[in-house]
């Protein structure tokens, strides 16, 4: 059931997401200086990680990006040397993406992230979790509604 003034600015999910997601990210921020990483290269790198070679497009539906919007990203990580392109054979247009070794290297540094992160907010991990969970149950109810 929804309150009396269902308008009210702090009952708004929107509004408590987005101020949530800013202040989070505002964490990473000089967590991942160091590593010369931006959150939105962090987490092509962690996909990367986890599941590389893969293509652009299956790293745009990881991320729930628009290609327009990744495409600088993986350029900037080309740049940088983290990353580095693979043609598929017999498609010109598509190519995989892998770690170089610098990238696999940085890896080893970012294992430290975590750690940092869970540190800054102050609590305890089972909660950061239960809240992650709550948060992809939320992406599911939108994936399921789109």
């Amino acid at each position: 059931m929804l309150p009396d003034d269902a308008l009210e600015l702090d009952r708004q999910v929107c509004f408590a997401l987005a101020v949530a997601s800013r202040g989070v990210v505002g964490i990473y921020r000089p967590i991942l200086e160091p590593l010369g990483l931006t959150h939105p290269q962090y987490l092509v790198m962690l996909g990367l990680w986890g599941d590389a070679p893969l293509r652009f497009r299956e790293i745009a539906d990881m991320l729930r990006l628009d290609p327009a919007t990744l495409s600088p990203i993986i350029k900037r990580l080309e740049r940088l040397g983290f990353i580095e392109r693979t043609p598929v054979d017999g498609d010109e247009r598509t190519f995989y993406l892998t770690p170089t070794e610098s990238g696999q290297a940085l890896r080893k540094k970012a294992l430290e992230v975590p750690p940092a992160v869970v540190e800054r907010l102050g609590m305890p991990v089972e909660r950061l979790l239960a809240l992650r969970d709550e948060l992809t149950a939320i992406i599911e109810a939108v994936d399921r509604g789109a």
